[in-house]
């Protein structure tokens, strides 16, 4: 019987075997177990798998993986969704913008450019241009937002992370210019032929009409004569719209929301996105209306130049119907803000947080 009590106790001598062993490699993750798998000592490796879960389930509540093909085309959708819709809602409101901008005499202001359109095209006459319009600014909108994620993601990859935080201003400035530079060239036909039917009264009511007309009595020029000043007026304008969008929307969250964005449901950072698009769209506006007076007069005039527009309106001339587009592009750009957002929370595409200073820039700096 001692002997037997002295084999209990030797068993139960905790330097009898290792607290944890190590399991041969089958090929799954390397776990730790107890000796004797006691519930005790399993319960860390059971923790280890809660939380495993627990970031996979994290992990599938995206459709794709950010900066994936999948990512980008979505990405593209959203632009065409939300720029071709939009810019086709006001139809109205830039054709009479336009018409300021080519005839200040006749058209003399918003209201006086309504009653004059209507009465003498009534109210389908709001309406001209809405083809080219809706192709155009869809192609545009492709091209805009899909580069810019591209761009923006390729730009700060170079940087790295520390200079991408430090030069976020510049990487959203840069990202936007190259996107929108190869949106123009996707703008500027379906733009030339809208402009022609809203400012030339009588030459096309459509857009059947007026591309073959316009081909056959100037040819290929005559589609991309105005990509120059597409280039001027677009890209600053939208330079702004992504940078100062993206500050704004890291400034509401800093210092306006009461919480933070983890915390926020999906529909209060849609209204985030919204108020931040506005602030945007209206200095959009005012940077880029002096060209967008140039690409109106350009469009509507055979054999000028952006040089001599530019000369014959003058300082005062360039900024015709400013106001008319403040209105217009304000709400343009906190409605294609508000739809490409909603597009990317429909798909669930990852939507990364406005940026925050890196751990390793924190440990550099002393903060």
């Amino acid at each position: 019987m001692i002997s037997s009590a002295l084999l209990a106790v030797g068993a139960a001598n905790p330097f009898n075997s290792p607290r944890f062993q190590l399991l041969p490699d089958t090929g799954a993750a390397p776990t730790a177990q107890a000796a004797g798998s006691s519930p005790l000592t399993a319960a860390p490796a059971g923790r280890r798998r809660l939380a495993a879960a627990a970031a996979a389930t994290e992990q599938e509540e995206y459709s794709c993986e950010y900066g994936s093909a999948h990512f980008y085309a979505l990405c593209g959708l959203g632009g065409i969704l939300s720029c071709g819709t939009t810019h086709t809602a006001v139809v109205p409101l830039d054709l009479v913008k336009c018409r300021i901008q080519v005839d200040p005499a006749k058209y003399q202001s918003i209201f006086k450019g309504f009653a004059v359109t209507l009465k003498e095209d009534g109210v389908r006459g709001l309406g001209k241009g809405w083809a080219p319009t809706f192709i155009g600014y869809s192609m545009q909108g492709l091209c805009k937002f899909g580069f810019y994620e591209v761009f923006k993601n390729i730009y700060g990859q170079l940087l790295g992370e520390e200079n991408a935080y430090l030069w976020r201003t510049s990487l959203y400035l840069a990202a936007s210019a190259s996107a929108e530079f190869f949106a123009d060239i996707a703008l500027a036909p379906m733009e030339a032929c809208k402009v022609r039917i809203q400012t030339q009264p009588g030459y096309a009511n459509t857009l059947r009409e007026v591309f073959p007309k316009m081909h056959a009595e100037e040819g290929i020029w005559a589609f991309y004569k105005g990509v120059s000043p597409l280039w001027m007026r677009q890209i600053p304008y939208t330079m702004m719209k992504f940078a100062c969008f993206e500050r704004t929307v890291e400034a509401l969250y800093r210092y306006v929301v009461p919480k933070p964005r983890a915390d926020c449901t999906k529909a209060e950072q849609l209204v985030v996105t919204f108020v931040a698009g506005y602030i945007a769209g209206v200095f959009c506006a005012i940077v880029s209306h002096p060209a967008d007076s140039v690409v109106s007069v350009l469009n509507k005039e055979k054999g000028s130049s952006a040089v001599q527009v530019l000369r014959r309106l003058g300082p005062i001339g360039v900024w015709k119907g400013l106001v008319a587009r403040i209105i217009m592009i304000g709400t343009l750009t906190a409605l294609q803000w508000f739809i490409y957002d909603s597009v990317k929370v429909y798909f669930r595409l990852p939507r990364p947080p406005p940026p925050e200073m890196p751990e390793s820039l924190k440990k550099k700096l002393g903060l």
